[in-house]
């Protein structure tokens, strides 16, 4: 198998809807996409996204009239992430649609095939052998299956140099130097898949729905420029925009600092005019210390959640 180089960081990027194109990009040794923005980005790639996306979003937005910033926003910055901020010696890994997963090195910067299927490209060097879907954690495997084109799976990089290493993992791992207490942590990665999968039933289901377009969910791990929110919903008059960040034992300040982050992004470059933004924070225990720095905080609110077990005879 192929030897880890530190520090590089990982992408789980579609190859088009329901991975189409992944046989064409195995095949051409490259990773793609299209976006609907049909010009070459060579000089148009500043060092930050955010600089990008203020200037791409008004031509999304013209191609796409039908589309909100939300849409806009996720669309050109992963764009920009395949463009630019994917770099050279970082590893995607490329769903094949059929449980399995090419695995590759990017060995080139960006460049522009007009006229062809993901005109905007990376080279890929792949790797002799690619990953399985039953061989990943659930955390991993719910980071490599999130909706969106292009995802951000650094944080379980230990995890897949094992995996690529042709090793076995061990059951419990994170690489969050926040988190006080790692089976809470390990608990927790499993609340965001239940909360996405029984929101209708939750006290915030009443009034909110996570974000999605086209029918598809983009709500979920919606990415930022202080990272990935956990979750992203809207009122269903659509004048609220929800943050969801769960605590995963993290330390009370490290996570109030981190929502107030969020949503100052999703006010600042998310919201349309007229629309508020709110949050919530959402952990297994009572905090004192969470509760104290949230009686000065705004609009922001605290749910705790319970884990009920029911024995059944076998």
């Amino acid at each position: 198998m192929q030897s880890m180089v530190p520090n590089r960081s990982y992408y789980r990027v579609m190859a088009g809807a329901k991975s189409a194109f992944a046989n064409e990009c195995f095949k051409g040794g490259f990773i793609g996409g299209d976006w609907g923005i049909h010009q070459n980005l060579e000089g148009f790639l500043p060092e930050q996204w955010r600089d990008f996306n203020r200037e791409f979003i008004p031509v999304y937005l013209v191609e796409n009239p039908e589309k909100t910033r939300v849409a806009a926003g996720l669309a050109c910055g992963m764009l920009y992430t395949i463009s630019k901020g994917m770099l050279v010696g970082d590893v995607i890994l490329c769903p094949t649609g059929a449980g399995q997963y090419y695995v590759g090195e990017i060995v080139s910067d960006y460049y522009y095939v007009e006229g062809q299927i993901l005109p905007h490209r990376r080279r890929i060097k792949w790797f002799d052998h690619g990953l399985s879907r039953d061989e990943l954690s659930q955390p991993l495997r719910a980071s490599a299956g999130s909706i969106g084109t292009v995802s951000n799976i650094t944080k379980h990089a230990e995890e897949l140099e094992i995996l690529l290493s042709g090793k076995k993992p061990p059951s419990l791992i994170h690489s969050d130097a926040d988190v006080e207490d790692p089976a809470v942590f390990a608990l927790e990665k499993h609340l965001e898949d239940f909360l996405v999968s029984n929101w209708q039933h939750t006290e915030l289901g009443a009034n909110f729905e996570i974000y999605s377009e086209d029918g598809e969910l983009v709500g979920q791990q919606y990415p930022s420029d202080t990272g990935p929110l956990d979750i992203l919903a809207i009122s269903k008059d659509r004048k609220t925009l929800l943050v969801v960040e769960l605590k995963r034992g993290r330390a009370s300040d490290v996570v109030v600092g981190q929502i107030q982050r969020y949503m100052g992004y999703v006010k600042g470059e998310l919201a349309e005019v007229g629309q508020s933004v709110q949050g919530v924070i959402i952990a297994l225990e009572d905090d004192l210390r969470l509760r104290r720095a949230l009686s000065v905080a705004n609009n922001i609110s605290f749910y705790r959640y319970q884990v009920s077990f029911r024995l059944m005879a076998g």
